[in-house]
């Protein structure tokens, strides 16, 4: 049997639900399809997470396949989940420009100097956070989300949702103090 057969066979196997089949083709597409994020991002985390968003896809959508190259249609998931991702990235950079914005806005008001310093401080400062934390700590402060909306949002835990955004509120203070030094 060549492997255009056997990958047919695997697929087939998928789409009637078959766990071992789905765990074959994950063992065959694992590694290309990591080396895609990979070069993509850059981000040896963040492509582990848009593979494993990529394999609940094809779960989800294996049986939208149908005839021709199964190649093809994996790396089209792939690159839509990868543009989903640069989407919801650049809406929240630009809600936190739009936060920082009025931010600076409101501390130069109270205090033209000072306030547009401690505005582009913190703007710097969450970007050093880690994307996720950075995310949280926005939609909770700028977008005005309570913990039980992130927890739905995230589709995690309500304790999950408090100690991240605690330790990024810790962490963000903890590089403001060290700015100042």
């Amino acid at each position: 049997m060549n492997e255009a057969e056997k990958l047919k066979q695997i697929v087939s196997g998928c789409k009637r639900g078959d766990n071992q089949a789905c765990s074959e083709l994950v063992d065959i597409y694992a590694d290309r399809c990591y080396g895609y994020f990979y070069r993509l991002t850059g981000n040896t985390n963040l492509s582990n997470d848009l593979l494993g968003e990529l394999f609940l896809k094809l779960v989800e959508k294996i049986n939208t396949y149908n005839e021709g190259s199964f190649n093809k249609w994996i790396f089209t998931v792939a690159s839509n989940i990868f543009r989903d991702h640069l989407r919801q990235k650049y809406r929240f950079k630009k809600l936190m420009d739009t936060k920082i914005s009025q931010v600076r806005i409101e501390a130069m008001s109270q205090d033209s100097t000072h306030g547009g310093e401690i505005a582009d401080k913190l703007e710097d400062m969450i970007k050093k956070l880690d994307d996720d934390t950075a995310e949280l700590i926005t939609l909770r402060f700028y977008g005005q989300l309570s913990f039980k909306e992130l927890a739905e949002l995230r589709e995690v835990p309500i304790g999950t949702v408090l100690s991240k955004v605690h330790r990024g509120l810790k962490r963000l203070k903890e590089l403001m103090s060290a700015s100042d030094e």
